[in-house]
């Protein structure tokens, strides 16, 4: 059996289409959308990442602002940059890019930003409305997940769900997520014993801990749908996810790749956030 591959870049493209229509009829309305970008240090990574972003932004007809700050950038600064984010109107969201320099206290950083302009939803205010089911804003890449099911018809309803990963950013939400749609939801982190035998009792397994690799065939149950949120470089410098893609693709009925999966649904996701902080705020206004 060959697994279908789940394309996050087609479904991002019909996401950010759908958004390019929703943003024209915004703007005849006097609401202009904007994001603002933040990013402190020269991480090539981040750099990447940032122009991606931007680039989405001028695809849809959002406006971008990018504010690159020094390594040497400090706290206080940082935290002043975002109070004069806040507050100015023209900006719809806010985004600061991780990681930041070790010197500045990320969780600091998430507070300061408006919880009614987090583009990534990872201010309290904000997870706390997803873990009660009425969420304002969805974490990117979660979301992006759940998107990717939807679209090809995976229905989590009573399945099995095991998520190898328990970080703020991905495990966590995409648990809470998955537990929203009434999935049986098991999360595996790093204390987890026997994490391929729970594994294999997965109808949807979510790999998102950034080991490489570490899903082989073995972990995988015959006919369960795999979904590869995890990213590192070998020693040969070779991009690779948390899954063996060619062991398990024999052994899966859909999987995502590391190229073209997950990483274009977090940044759709991401536009609509931003897209939807600007909705918000001009009803507010």
């Amino acid at each position: 059996m060959s697994a279908k591959v789940l394309s996050g870049t087609e479904l991002a493209k019909k996401i950010k289409n759908e958004l390019k229509v929703t943003v024209e009829d915004l703007k005849k309305n006097g609401v202009h959308p904007c994001l603002a970008v933040v990013i402190v240090g020269n991480d090539p990574a981040s750099r990447i990442y940032v122009n991606l972003k931007k680039n989405d932004c001028a695809e849809i007809g959002i406006e971008s602002q990018e504010y690159a700050l020094d390594e040497s950038t400090t706290e206080e600064e940082l935290l002043a940059l975002i109070h004069k984010l806040n507050n100015d109107p023209k900006i719809s969201a806010i985004l600061v890019q991780s990681p930041v320099p070790k010197h500045i206290d990320e969780d600091r950083v998430i507070l300061a930003i408006n919880p009614e302009k987090d583009a990534d939803c990872f201010h309290p205010v904000n997870v706390g409305k997803l873990m009660i089911g009425k969420p304002e804003f969805l974490p990117c890449t979660p979301a992006g997940v759940m998107e990717l099911l939807e679209e090809n018809g995976i229905d989590v309803a009573g399945k099995e769900c095991v998520v190898v990963g328990r970080s703020n950013i991905v495990g966590k939400p995409q648990a809470i997520m998955l537990l929203s749609k009434n999935g049986t939801v098991t999360v595996c982190h790093s204390r987890t014993k026997n994490l391929e035998e729970v594994c294999k009792r997965a109808d949807i397994l979510v790999a998102a801990v950034g080991r490489a690799e570490i899903i082989k065939g073995s972990f995988v149950k015959p006919g369960a749908v795999v979904i590869d949120v995890g990213v590192s470089k070998t020693a040969e410098d070779k991009l690779v996810g948390d899954v063996d893609f060619a062991a398990v693709s024999e052994i899966a009925s859909a999987v995502t790749k590391v190229t073209g999966g997950v990483g274009p649904m977090t940044r759709a996701v991401l536009m609509k956030n931003t897209v939807k902080a600007a909705k918000l705020q001009a009803n507010k206004g």
